[in-house]
């Protein structure tokens, strides 16, 4: 039975944790009693107090810097978790990851199709495809066997925006990549799934809510649940799927978008 019982220190890397949902799943997993690598991008300040709130709360983190845009952005980022794990492993354990989650997204680039750029294209799909591929190549033979990989996907791989197009097919990758990833490490009792989030609170949707007073209301008037989506929301599913209970799902997206775009309520 998968985590059932564990013995050694249960350990999690979370891409893109420096703020966001990223932030909200790396206080989670720690919650739970994971030693958390909180990944950030560029702004180490940030993932510093990440690893200050989850303290705080008497759980155990350290932060990683790489660029993700790159192949050896991925490397080091696969060398700085090595070393963050070997530095908090107690001696008598051999370091090992249980938890690997895919967070880390460019979420937007050139926006609609006339308006879309080569470079901020190829960007895109570099940190939001490229980078998880060979963050899980590289990562297979630290990540211990009845694992969980959690890919961060998004309700636009099934509504249809026109002003996030490229995004939406990086995000609608990601969802081949875990059910066919799946496939390939269950025999190890790996268990690999996407979580897709609809509009969450972060910071970019509060400066479009300041922005825009009435887009909370336009936004809840076309979900089934009547608030708009927090960090929490999309953490939550996250840990269950990372957790003992949830052994026998792999391969599958979860939607947590709250209902987002559902069809007429009426």
């Amino acid at each position: 039975m998968q985590n059932a019982t564990t013995s050694h220190t249960r350990t999690a890397l979370v891409t893109g944790a420096s703020r966001g949902i990223g932030r909200a799943i790396a206080l989670r997993l720690a919650q739970d009693g994971l030693l958390v690598a909180v990944h950030y991008g560029s702004d180490a300040a940030a993932a510093q107090e990440t690893v200050d709130l989850i303290a705080a709360k008497g759980g155990r983190a350290f932060s990683v810097g790489a660029d993700l845009g790159s192949y050896e952005g991925v490397l080091a980022l696969v060398e700085g978790v090595r070393a963050g794990l070997d530095a908090h492993t107690p001696d008598a354990e051999r370091a090992g990851l249980d938890v690997l989650v895919n967070n880390a997204a460019v979420t937007s680039s050139g926006g609609r199709l006339q308006e879309e750029t080569v470079d901020r294209f190829d960007r895109l799909f570099a940190v939001n495809v490229r980078a998880p591929f060979f963050l899980v190549q590289q990562l297979l033979p630290l990540l211990r066997d009845g694992g969980s990989i959690v890919n961060i996907g998004s309700g636009v791989t099934r509504i249809a925006l026109a002003d996030e197009l490229a995004y939406a097919m990086s995000k609608g990758a990601m969802e081949t990549f875990t059910r066919t990833l799946a496939n390939v490490v269950g025999a190890r009792r790996i268990t690999v799934n996407t979580v897709a989030p609809g509009p969450t609170q972060t910071a970019a949707l509060t400066a479009a809510l300041a922005a825009m007073p009435q887009l909370e209301e336009m936004l809840i008037g076309g979900q089934a649940l009547p608030w708009v989506g927090q960090p929490e929301d999309i953490a939550d599913p996250v840990a269950f799927l990372a957790s003992s209970e949830g052994r026998w799902i792999t391969g599958t997206v979860i939607d947590a978008s709250g209902g987002t775009y559902l069809g007429p309520k009426r």
